[in-house]
């Protein structure tokens, strides 16, 4: 009975100790990246210039369309990221540009206008911090996470888990720059903020620009 005891409770360690390790959740599901899914979005663009009293609103709407795979310079799998926008709600798409996007390792990119772009970096966590253009030619940009799984509501959608990307939070008596994206699981971009005003020492913005992305709906087509 008892070597029976102690062969048996050799076998529950074995079998403990060969226990599969649960596999790191990375979250990559923020970037949205599924082929057919594509977003839309209501959009707000302003355009100040108080050396021409202008100071110009236009209103619209931008979908986005994960597309067909590309392989790029690297020889890397990549997807078609294609762009629309309308005037209104019944007027038809007229294709705007086209992108790539992937996520290679723990980094989620989109090529802008041939510009490659970090837009996340997995997994979310407060101490990631990182440079979104550290493989192009532009000026760095440095990005970190906050609100990490949060539940947010955009464009009268509320979503379940959500990150943002602090990017520029910066205000004084000449500027405002206030630069940030909100990610949704399953979705990707739901809510894209910025601010660029020059004040000059006045109430009135003297020159700057504004640009507001809030998520309208989503599917697959």
């Amino acid at each position: 009975m008892l070597r029976n005891y102690l062969f048996i409770s050799i076998l529950v360690i074995l079998a403990s100790s060969c226990k599969k390790t649960d596999i790191p959740k990375f979250n990559t599901e923020y970037f949205g990246l599924t082929e057919s899914r594509f977003v839309i979005y209501d959009v707000v663009e302003i355009i100040h210039d108080a050396q021409v009293s202008q100071h110009d609103t236009l209103i619209y709407q931008l979908k986005t369309h994960w597309g067909e795979v590309y392989i790029d310079n690297e020889g890397r799998t990549c997807h078609k990221f294609r762009r629309f926008t309308r005037d209104s709600v019944s007027a038809p798409w007229q294709l705007k540009d086209t992108w790539y996007g992937l996520i290679d390792g723990i980094r989620a990119e989109l090529v802008e206008e041939n510009q490659r772009k970090v837009k996340l970096v997995f997994a979310p966590t407060k101490e990631k911090a990182w440079d979104e253009n550290a493989y192009s030619t532009l000026a760095t940009q440095d990005c970190y996470y906050d609100d990490i799984h949060k539940t947010k509501t955009f464009g009268n959608t509320e979503f379940d888990s959500t990150v943002v990307v602090e990017k520029i939070d910066e205000t004084n008596a000449l500027i405002t720059k206030r630069f940030y994206e909100v990610y949704a699981k399953h979705v990707g971009l739901v809510y894209y903020h910025f601010m660029d005003n020059d004040y000059q020492f006045s109430v009135e913005v003297y020159k700057g620009n504004e640009l507001y992305m809030t998520y309208n709906s989503s599917g697959f087509e």
